[in-house]
């Protein structure tokens, strides 16, 4: 007998659980390309994206998942042989440079591990000591899915500005849109990366490339046409926004998606993100009072509120995940990145979860600890539900 039979719960950090009225929005014959609705709706998307990141600057729409943004993002800004700093915290920051190196540039990592966010004093001597202006962009990733780890991006606009360093700003928030606040503008972002398919609750298959006029005067001329964001920002004609034929309904998706986060509300949006997170670290913190489990990021102001990383020692952190899994249909995320991989799991709460999807998932993984006779503290649904009753 299995109690996983019945909707499941996919609670990995990305892709997230899709609403509904997306996935309605979605299930639909194919719309004329040429003309009509279609170009309407998609002209009704951009003013919406640049309100999710805080902007009045552009927004590019690429076909393609969060490392194609990557990519179309460093395409069109550097070029074979410029220097770029990455400030990881951990694989996706990585990842990022990663990319880099394959467009030809030389690569420069501080490695700010995997529980801190970014180490602004290192990032501050580096800047300072170029004095010649050869880094072109520093790359920093928002939350870096796979350590759950949130960075300052303000304050890193604010060591750029303080060394009067000209380098392009580049930040990832493709975990972090829509679930953490980010201010594009007010924090001084050049440029910034997301994805649909996280807290835009939308199926993977578009990512997003924002950027302003101080990243477009220095765009590239190696740029490819497929990756270039001009066109796409200021088409002569429809296929330009998408350098071809439209993500059809990837494109109806997104504005179901659009139209849930601008009835909640942006701000209202992130207040649940941060309760439903709060929810649980309290369990977590209970759970890791008499046992291995602990949170992978030790200080509340430095965690994510889209994802959380735990750690639990291996081999229990995949036991517990195949256990939820397969006997009450609950998925949580593997320990991406982490060595070893099997000794961590992740929970996501990012887009489209609510207090009795998260508290659900709580109850899972407490029956799971049970079940496998894992160490443990008692009482972590109570101080989950008390954090939820404060809301």
């Amino acid at each position: 007998m299995s109690l996983s039979n019945g909707r499941p719960y996919l609670a990995i950090p990305g892709p997230s659980v899709i609403p509904d009225v997306v996935l309605q929005a979605m299930h639909r014959a194919s719309p004329n390309i040429y003309e009509g609705e279609l170009h309407e709706l998609t002209h009704s998307l951009i003013p919406d994206l640049k309100s999710v990141a805080m902007t009045d600057h552009n927004a590019a729409i690429y076909i393609g998942n969060g490392h194609a943004a990557w990519e179309a993002a460093l395409s069109n800004v550097i070029g074979p042989g410029d220097t770029v700093l990455v400030l990881a915290t951990g694989r996706f920051g990585l990842g990022w440079g990663e990319i880099a190196t394959g467009l030809g540039a030389a690569v420069e990592v501080i490695d700010c591990g995997v529980q801190s966010p970014i180490d602004l004093a290192r990032a501050e001597e580096r800047l300072a000591a170029d004095t010649a202006g050869h880094i072109k962009a520093v790359l920093a990733v928002h939350v870096d899915t796979s350590t759950s780890v949130k960075s300052d991006i303000a304050g890193l606009r604010g060591v750029l500005d303080r060394t009067g360093h000209p380098a392009l700003l580049m930040a990832d928030c493709i975990a972090s849109l829509g679930c953490d606040r980010f201010e594009m503008d007010a924090w001084g972002v050049d440029v910034m990366v997301a994805a649909c398919q996280k807290g835009l609750m939308t199926p993977a298959g578009i990512s997003f490339v924002f950027f302003n006029d101080k990243a477009d005067a220095v765009q590239s001329a190696r740029v490819s046409r497929y990756w270039d964001w001009r066109p796409r920002t200021d088409p002569a004609v429809y296929y330009q926004y998408f350098a071809g034929t439209a993500p059809t309904h990837h494109l109806y998706g997104l504005r179901a998606a659009l139209d849930l986060i601008k009835a909640e509300g942006l701000d209202a949006v992130f207040a649940r993100h941060a309760k439903l997170a709060q929810t649980v670290w309290a369990a977590i913190d209970v759970w890791g009072s008499d046992g291995p489990m602990s949170l992978n990021v030790p200080t509340p102001e430095n965690r994510s509120h889209a994802v959380t990383s735990i750690a639990m020692g291996s081999p229990v952190g995949q036991d517990l995940r195949e256990w939820t899994e397969t006997k009450c249909g609950l998925t949580l995320g593997i320990g991406l990145g982490r060595e070893p991989e099997e000794a961590y799991f992740r929970i996501g709460h990012m887009g489209h979860v609510s207090g009795h999807m998260i508290m659900g998932a709580l109850g899972t993984i407490d029956a799971g600890l049970k079940a496998l006779n894992i160490a443990h503290g008692r009482g972590a649904l109570e101080a989950a539900s008390e954090v939820i009753s404060s809301a």
